[in-house]
């Protein structure tokens, strides 16, 4: 076996060992040199660190260590290992472990995330004798749209009085870029504050924030606002396509500004984008949520959505934020 520090001409091999590790998640080359490369660029300049392991010159598995802009602290690394399925139980996972140690090592990291599904019982014990603990639970909802029946939703979908419904594209079309990129920046400001995670939120940087528009899933007519009749974003939710699958598509967040919320918009705004998956031929919509997140797995589950099994989010040492 060889272990070294992966390399551009890797991407495609990495993103094979996700989809045979996590087939529900699968990627491609392509989307991870773009998902590296929007770190590397990234104001705060936050540490991204992979290795492979090659058996005969063939990618058996991967480590990595990731600072995410999203929940930043100089001491804090996502982390994680994956053995294809065909190469497990012979070492390959406690050398990449090891190699991980090492770099972590250096650079003083005082506290690491990672984590694996509930039904993933190998993952769970390697994790726990690394010393990682539970920290808290997410799990992927599905909802299979030939079981979605909209006619029952019908009055739900309409917005309240006072408000109107427009996607980004609509947006942008009416008012252009340069007032519609920041009026959807300060909405996600506001209501992405109260996401559940395991750390504290960082606070997101504009001109990174407009480069979401670059990435290959973005779609501007699947995310969709409430308006006021000033303008201004009063809840949204978004939708993005797979990268990979074409019948599948994810929700992105979904939710209302705090002096707008338990008026039905989340609800109205997640039916219009139901609409557009099924105008799309998309089979499934795919959402992540916190088990911690009462009001939107309510609303999930009243729509249909159904959990998938858990993935449990581990964590060993800690740090300490100024606020």
């Amino acid at each position: 076996m060889n272990l070294r520090g992966a390399t551009d001409a890797d991407y495609p091999a990495l993103a094979d060992l996700q989809g045979a590790v996590w087939p529900d998640h699968a990627t491609t080359g392509d989307l991870l040199a773009h998902e590296d490369r929007e770190l590397r660029d990234h104001p705060r300049q936050p540490h991204l660190w992979r290795a492979v392991a090659e058996e005969g010159g063939r990618a058996v598995g991967t480590a990595y260590a990731i600072q995410y802009p999203g929940m930043f602290h100089p001491d804090r690394y996502h982390v994680d290992v994956f053995v294809h399925p065909q190469a497990q139980g012979r070492g390959v996972g406690l050398a990449l472990a090891s190699a991980l140690e090492a770099h972590l090592g250096e650079r003083g990291a005082r506290e690491l995330l990672s984590g694996t599904r509930e039904d993933c019982p190998r993952g769970l014990a390697f994790l726990a004798r690394q010393g990682f603990g539970e920290v808290m639970r997410f799990f992927d909802n599905v909802l299979e749209l030939g079981e979605f029946d909209s006619s029952a939703w019908e009055a739900a979908a309409r917005l309240p009085d006072g408000y109107r419904r427009a996607t980004l594209a609509d947006l942008l079309a009416e008012v252009g870029e340069e007032t519609a990129w920041p009026a959807y920046f300060d909405a996600v400001v506001e209501i992405r504050e109260d996401v559940p995670r395991t750390g504290e939120a960082t606070p997101i940087v504009f001109e990174h924030f407009r480069k979401r528009g670059d990435d290959p899933r973005f779609l501007p007519e699947g995310i969709f606002f409430a308006l006021t009749p000033k303008g201004q974003i009063a809840a949204m939710t978004e939708l993005y396509t797979d990268g990979v699958d074409p019948t599948k598509l994810h929700t992105g967040l979904t939710g209302a500004r705090r002096a707008h919320r338990r008026r039905g918009l989340a609800l109205a705004l997640k039916l219009a984008a139901l609409g557009v998956a099924r105008e799309r031929g998309a089979a499934s919509v795919w959402t992540g949520n916190a088990t911690t997140n009462a009001p939107m797995l309510a609303l999930n589950t009243r729509l249909g959505f159904r959990p998938r099994p858990a993935w449990i989010e581990m964590q060993r040492g800690t740090v300490e934020v100024d606020r």
